[in-house]
């Protein structure tokens, strides 16, 4: 319902003067946005453009990062949030608003989209205060440093996570970020960079991850593999126990990094996972590839990359290393465009750009740094739907046997008084609905079955509420196609354990009655 305009005048008037109080300064539209072009899979699913186009404003504290939050008209409202100084739990409380969902003791980005956030002047140090993104999209982090988040002793923030992101995440650019803690586990830290729940089109460059037990995860079990389309470049992991990354299913490409000095294990790869790692360097490290601690495996295709001192681990039940002489035992295309430099040189470029206050820079493609012309290369707000690929059609259903009948079914979340189980009822009287606008529901198989057809049936009443779509590989997280709107849905002949439907946008409340899945 919107309120009369002179409520609006009042809370705006109000928001303005909580920001004051925090220490919030307000700028022109426009006035900043985050230096350097998007990369990677962060410029797919529609582009990550952040706060472009929106407001600029200055904050020094988190509570001041959070009323910028809240004092926008809306939560997709663009802002640019330019940050000073040292944020700490001291200096960051919760605020409340119609535009926001914060809390205290975290950087919390939470129902969201179009933010950016930009370390800028003498440096923004995130102290023992994590940045945690979820049910959110189209966010930029960039020349940010986040230090010694713990999950135990005193304080904790954000499960022990310096950047974590979780359910339902789409499009994030992370860019010369200084991500670092003071040990592992046992000394109460996390993960540097944790990704899980639904989290997609995501890119970490140009960043530093370092002293910490564990690099980062993509997906917090071997079932949660709705993770992927992930890019990690021009990084350096140093002194670091495993996890550089650990990826449970989906797509990462992970090229031009520099990896020193890992303990247990580098780029896990797992439970269906797939890596492309291009002309990386390793260095003084163990197991830098392949599948650890698990018997799910996980594949790689690797090229021109170099293994310096590094030692490799015999095989066994739940140890399987690509080396002492990787080969690849999958292929992986990349949508994007990028230019890789040479492996020899890394070391040295990354040494040079990544990392906070580094100037941003980045290298020319020849290992040359290079200072980035300001602004994104898409320098409007990014659409809220995707282009369709494949428009469902209210057709009649495909011949031959449902194959949903009698199968499982699973999601992401599912809205009072609907049932996951709904969908594959024969029922057209009762259905399933995400928690929110958007949402994924899943049927699955206890054994490899073939199909090429499914036909999304929405509720009675429910016409439009379905927007754009993606239906996924669940065991690969591969896009076996993409679209918009309720029907039958075509895609080349995949044989599978689990399919998903992936509503990323709706017109209204989704209500999906039946997911039926056709062999032909």
């Amino acid at each position: 319902m919107r309120r009369p305009a002179v409520l609006r005048l009042c809370a705006v008037l109000a928001t303005t003067a909580v920001a004051a109080a925090v220490g919030v300064t307000l700028t022109v539209p426009g006035a900043s946005a985050a230096t350097g072009g998007v990369t990677g899979y962060a410029t797919q699913n529609g582009g990550t453009t952040g706060g472009a186009g929106g407001q600029t404003v200055r904050a020094s504290t988190g509570t001041a990062i959070h009323a910028a939050l809240c004092g926008r008209a809306s939560s997709s409202t663009p802002i640019v949030i330019e940050v000073t100084g040292t944020i700490n739990h001291g200096n960051t409380t919760k605020v409340s608003g119609d535009s926001c969902n914060t809390a205290a003791g975290v950087i919390e980005l939470k129902q969201i989209s179009n933010v950016s956030i930009i370390g800028v002047g003498g440096g923004a140090v995130f102290d023992q205060l994590g940045i945690h993104i979820r049910d959110s999209s189209n966010i930029i982090i960039q020349n940010v440093t986040v230090r010694n988040v713990k999950k135990s002793g005193s304080p904790t923030s954000n499960g022990g996570d310096a950047i974590g992101m979780e359910s339902t995440v789409r499009n994030v650019w992370v860019d010369h970020v200084t991500l670092e803690a003071s040990g592992g586990e046992a000394e109460g830290f996390d993960g540097l960079f944790d990704l899980k729940d639904n989290v997609q089109y995501v890119t970490l460059s140009y960043s530093i991850l370092r002293n910490s037990g564990r690099g980062g995860l993509v997906g917090s079990s071997e079932s949660d593999r709705a993770n992927g389309f992930l890019t990690y470049h021009h990084n350096l992991y140093e002194n670091i126990d495993s996890r550089t990354p650990l990826l449970r299913g989906g797509i990462a490409h992970i090229y031009n990094n520099s990896y020193v000095s890992l303990h247990e294990s580098g780029i896990n790869s797992r439970a269906g996972a797939r890596a492309k790692v291009d002309n990386n360097y390793f260095r003084n490290s163990k197991d830098v590839l392949g599948t650890f601690y698990t018997s799910e495996a996980g594949y790689w295709q690797v090229s021109g990359n170099i293994f310096d001192n590094v030692t490799w681990s015999a095989p066994g039940e739940d140890t399987n290393p690509a080396g002492p002489n990787p080969q690849s035992n999958t292929t992986v295309s990349i949508p994007y465009p990028y230019t890789l430099d040479g492996a020899s040189c890394v070391p040295n470029i990354v040494s040079q750009t990544a990392g906070a206050n580094r100037g941003n820079q980045v290298s020319n493609g020849n290992c040359v740094p290079t200072t980035p012309t300001t602004g994104p290369t898409n320098p409007t707000p990014r659409p809220t739907t995707p282009t369709p690929t494949n428009p469902g059609t209210p057709t009649q259903p495909p011949s031959g046997t449902n194959l949903s009948l009698g199968a499982g079914a699973d999601g992401s979340s599912k809205a009072s008084g609907t049932s996951y189980g709904n969908v594959r009822d024969g029922d057209m009287g009762t259905y399933w609905s995400p928690a929110g606008a958007t949402g994924s529901i899943s049927i699955k198989w206890g054994s490899a079955t073939s199909v090429s057809r499914i036909n999304i049936r929405e509720a009675s009443g429910a016409a439009g509420g379905i927007g754009s779509w993606r239906v996924l590989n669940a065991d690969t997280g591969a896009v076996l196609t993409s679209g918009s709107g309720a029907g039958v849905i075509t895609f080349a002949q995949t044989s599978l354990k689990k399919i998903t439907f992936d509503i990323t946008s709706s017109n209204g409340a989704p209500r999906v009655a039946e997911f039926e899945t056709y062999a032909g």
